[in-house]
């Protein structure tokens, strides 16, 4: 169930101050607003000295790239340092989907993997998946639903927070009710326009 009880913060707080474990989704309309949430994301956690990965489409990485750039983030210095993890989220599926659905010890093995390089030097990580946006879209419905558990359970075991991204196109039916399943796999959900570039409108979701 989702608390109708919307909130609005500024987005550099909101993404500055996203605590371990929590699970944020967004549901956007234009691949503009999600991008510059995910640079929200992305900057916030580099400013909290942070190591930021990042599992998306081979687009939306250089979208995203170009964005960090534009602000004047060095991102090839924060790759270098492990500051900055970028992977490419179809190579990163086929490493752990059997059949059409996510088996667990491989997902768990791959996503160990991506994580331990960030943890190497003492970092808190947090982690932007697209993995089940694509799985989503692609009309495995229940292999994403598994998917967001076995992320919620890497999460709480490991301390990671989490950031998610669907476009709300993909849902064609009454939207809550199709989000159902999927929002109960999260703990904070963001919806706005490319118009609130300096917000972040949210509820608490409880599972």
């Amino acid at each position: 169930m989702v608390n109708k009880e919307w909130q609005r913060v500024g987005a550099d707080i909101f993404w500055g101050e996203v605590a371990p474990c929590d699970h944020v989704l967004q549901i956007y309309e234009t691949d503009a607003a999600f991008l510059d949430a995910l640079a929200g994301f992305v900057g916030g956690g580099i400013n909290a000295g942070e190591c930021v990965i990042v599992i998306a489409t081979a687009a939306h990485l250089k979208s995203l790239e170009d964005r960090l750039t534009r602000y004047g983030i060095h991102v090839s210095a924060l790759i270098a340092d492990d500051r900055y993890l970028p992977f490419d989220a179809d190579e990163t599926l086929s490493k752990f989907m059997v059949g059409g659905w996510p088996d667990e010890m491989l997902f768990m093995q791959t996503i160990s993997s991506v994580v331990s390089k960030g943890t190497s030097k003492q970092r808190n990580v947090r982690a932007f998946g697209e993995m089940v946006a694509l799985l989503w879209a692609r009309g495995f419905n229940g292999a994403t639903v598994a998917l967001e558990h076995l992320w919620n359970k890497f999460c709480v075991k490991n301390k990671l927070s989490l950031f998610c991204a669907y476009p709300k196109i993909g849902f064609t039916q009454n939207m809550e009710e199709s989000m159902k399943d999927i929002c109960h796999c999260h703990s904070k959900l963001i919806h706005g326009s490319e118009k609130q570039l300096t917000e972040v409108v949210y509820a608490e979701v409880y599972r």
